[in-house]
């Protein structure tokens, strides 16, 4: 079969095929995500640009000698475990059973590792930063850290056991009894008792395996009343038993962050990561412009690379021109 190129990279090709299959997995994963039809059209102006990068990177890998076929096991038994498949034989048949060629599939993860360890090694390593550059984005950045209030808590549930047949359901003896045992839960922990070792002994909760762990809750999202309990309490702190449809709860607040922007100690990392990556970017592209200006590249005229650079290498082609007829020189007779 004959393939129409749209690229050459180097010694490679990009194909039709290529581009139209990398299209469809765009729009694939484009549908997966909700994105809009902007969005979209403007993912599909750039994938030229990025089926060229990615051949640029491989061929910078080739030249380090990257093939990252160590990495590519690994990664293949990770998948294999993550599935609870014995072998890669097994994730092979699988993988041939949903439509997907298995030699693809590995393709392009290897294609993917070898670009990150490129990546990392050329243009990762290469960018630096200061505390203080750091300190100055996030006061550049300060909203995007802004948390509403929010608790994490932990819980000791004494459910009211069950009404006696032909009794009212808020039957004072069963509250009592409850009431009682609540109280007494209460004490212990005045005492000194462990919180979650209490949960785990006396809770009718389901979290009591837990140690009575419920996760964070933001302000709003709970009850009211639980709220108004519970939200004024320092880490650490804990509440009086209080009656709800299940019987009667004690509340621990395990962590009570405050709304509004955390001080930069609390968000240090992600502030790294989010700078990291705003220095990164503009790095890989300055990277891959230079790339695309030491190697060859041509584009077939009806596509267009977004990322080319004006100081590119333009193929040059010679106009045809047939070889000149030699003209025969004429002889005269002599007599």
């Amino acid at each position: 079969t004959v393939e129409d190129i749209i690229a050459r990279v180097n010694d490679q090709i990009i194909t039709r095929s290529d581009f139209d299959r990398a299209q469809r997995e765009l729009d694939d994963e484009a549908r997966h995500r909700g994105a809009t039809m902007q969005e979209t059209s403007e993912a599909h102006k750039d994938l030229l640009r990025n089926l060229i990068d990615q051949q640029l990177w491989l061929s910078k890998g080739k030249e380090m000698g990257i093939n990252g076929e160590t990495e590519l096991i690994q990664k293949l038994n990770e998948i294999r475990k993550q599935y609870n498949m014995e072998t890669l034989e097994d994730l092979e048949k699988a993988a041939r059973e949903q439509g997907v060629s298995f030699e693809d599939f590995k393709a392009n993860i290897r294609n993917q590792i070898i670009t990150q360890q490129v990546m990392r090694d050329q243009v990762g390593r290469r960018v630096q930063f200061t505390p203080g550059e750091v300190q100055r984005y996030f006061e550049q950045h300060k909203q995007d850290y802004s948390q509403p209030e929010s608790v994490r808590l932990s819980e000791i549930l004494v459910s009211a056991p069950a009404p006696a047949a032909g009794a009212q359901p808020d039957d004072p003896a069963a509250l009592e009894a409850a009431k009682a045992k609540a109280d007494d839960i209460e004490a212990k922990l005045h005492a000194g008792g462990d919180f979650s070792q209490l949960a785990r002994t006396f809770s009718d909760g389901t979290t009591a395996s837990e140690g009575g762990d419920m996760g964070q809750f933001k302000a709003g999202t709970l009850a009211k009343v639980l709220e108004d309990k519970t939200f004024p309490l320092k880490t650490g702190q804990y509440t009086e038993p209080i009656q709800t449809r299940q019987g009667f709860v004690i509340f621990k607040v395990l962590q009570h962050t405050p709304g509004g922007v955390p001080p930069l100690k609390d968000v240090q990392s992600q502030v790294e990561d989010a700078f990291y990556m705003s220095k990164m970017e503009p790095a890989i592209r300055a990277y891959l412009t230079k790339m695309r200006e030491e190697a060859y590249v041509e584009v077939a005229p009806s596509y267009a690379d977004t990322g080319a650079s004006p100081k590119q290498i333009k193929p040059a082609y010679s106009a045809y021109t047939p070889p000149s007829s030699k003209k025969k020189k004429k002889v005269e007779r002599t007599r």
